[in-house]
């Protein structure tokens, strides 16, 4: 089986090698183009046997599965490359999330599914977002959420909450490490502890308290009360953080959500027109 990439940006790229690292794709079962060729060459010459496509046509002719790693306002160039080349039986996959799966299926005359990966994924963890468009089968999933399950956890969603879960498990990550970015700092600035400790200290609790998350079954409301101690210094420090925090993350559901109707006009704007 061929899997073909149509860019090679930074999220294309992390799946690029995410799927590698993890077995289920070996550099030769890959076919990857970008507009600026030469970036492509670099991965390829990264992972020997990755072959480098001259054209996006090139990529889907010789593909099964096609991953559209392209910004929004390059989609629609994209798939009007694509439509002429593209057959039944092939799967083509948005990573885009202002794509609706009603404007490709519209446009191709192949399957069509959209999942939302997460930078997680390039170390095999986090979530990936699946949703399906009508002409995917049973296989057809199997297929995708076995490549998708080597890297990350998948789950389906509806479409309708693309964005929600997008802020969660794709923006989600960058959010977190700003919250631990942040609380670093403050701590040198305070304390003059050293800033390679602090850090390395903060990234160990992330990572012990995703797994507490997880594998150890708790619900974040069940850690809080496991940590603080009623009268506490951790009760006393959640109370400013519960007070300080009021609302914000209502705001910042807001701003991703505005931005998100934004980008979808952008798209239906320029779907119309070409």
């Amino acid at each position: 089986m061929k899997v073909g990439f149509i860019g090679t940006g930074s999220m294309g790229s992390i799946l690029i090698e995410a799927f590698i690292q993890s077995g289920v794709l070996e550099s030769k079962q890959i076919v990857v183009t970008n507009r600026t060729i030469a970036k492509a060459q670099r991965l390829a010459e990264q992972h020997p046997g990755l072959h480098v496509a001259a054209s996006v046509a090139e990529t889907t002719r010789l593909s099964h599965i096609v991953f559209i790693c392209v910004k929004p306002h390059e989609f629609k160039r994209v798939v009007n490359e694509i439509a002429t080349v593209v057959t039944p039986d092939q799967l083509v996959v948005s990573i885009t999330s202002p794509i609706l799966i009603e404007q490709l299926e519209n446009s191709l005359p192949c399957k069509v599914a959209k999942i939302i990966p997460s930078i997680a994924n390039y170390v095999q963890s986090g979530a990936s977002i699946c949703m399906y468009g009508s002409r995917i089968g049973t296989e057809d999933r199997l297929l995708l959420e076995q490549l998708m399950i080597s890297i990350s956890q998948p789950i389906v969603i509806s479409e309708q909450h693309t964005r929600i879960t997008s802020d969660i498990c794709s923006c989600g990550p960058a959010f977190l490490a700003l919250f631990v970015q942040k609380w670093i700092d403050a701590a040198v600035e305070r304390t003059g502890i050293d800033y390679s400790e602090a850090t390395r200290l903060a990234c160990e609790m992330v990572l012990g308290t995703g797994k507490l998350l997880t594998e150890g079954k708790l619900t974040p409301e069940q850690l809080q009360q496991r940590v603080a101690v009623p009268g506490g210094i951790t009760a006393e420090a959640l109370h400013l953080l519960q007070h300080k925090l009021d609302g914000v993350f209502h705001q910042l559901i807001d701003v991703t959500h505005g931005k998100f109707q934004e980008d979808l006009e952008k798209v239906k704007k320029l779907w119309s027109e070409t």
